[in-house]
């Protein structure tokens, strides 16, 4: 498989995914905290459904959510994003991460999210992202916190036909 990579960190390699990567995205999404703080289980259809998404916003922006490789190990540890969104009709830069539980507490997601804001910075000369966090998401807050974002509000995201808090971090530049 060629590797369409996106960036590198101090331990990671941040690659665009591909359906060769299905089986490592199901059990990404299947996570049992994924489940618990998105609210429902990823079917096969879902999972391509996400696949094609990040396939499409590869296409349009060279953004979406990226596989996360363990450079030392070269085992796939999860996913970072930056990635267009909208949120109460504004048009923003979101920074996401969702990891493999194994590998969470580890670092990562503050590795993979510190790289995303740079890019975002410098790149695409942004001066500010957000992260779109649920409420019950303690550890994913203390990644946008640990890089210095702070919470600006809040908005209900209607997540299959159930109404969803979220937070918005946002990190200015």
């Amino acid at each position: 498989m060629t590797y369409n990579i996106f960036g590198e960190t101090n331990r990671l390699i941040l690659r665009k995914m591909s359906f060769d990567d299905f089986d490592e995205i199901a059990q990404i999404m299947r996570g049992e905290n994924v489940q618990k703080i998105w609210g429902y289980y990823f079917s096969e259809n879902d999972i391509n459904d996400w696949i094609n998404k990040n396939i499409a916003l590869y296409e349009k922006y060279n953004m979406g959510f990226f596989i996360a490789i363990e450079k030392e190990t070269k085992n796939i540890i999860g996913q970072i994003a930056i990635k267009p969104d909208i949120i109460n009709g504004n048009n923003i830069i979101e920074i996401g991460y969702i990891l493999k539980e194994e590998y969470t507490k580890q670092g990562y997601a503050t590795e993979g999210a510190e790289f995303m804001t740079n890019y975002a910075f410098t790149k695409l000369n942004l001066n500010h992202v957000i992260f779109e966090i649920r409420p019950i998401n303690t550890d994913s807050i203390n990644v946008a916190k640990r890089l210095g974002a702070k919470l600006q509000g809040q908005f209900i995201k209607n997540v299959r036909g159930k109404d969803m808090e979220h937070y918005i971090f946002t990190l200015t530049k």
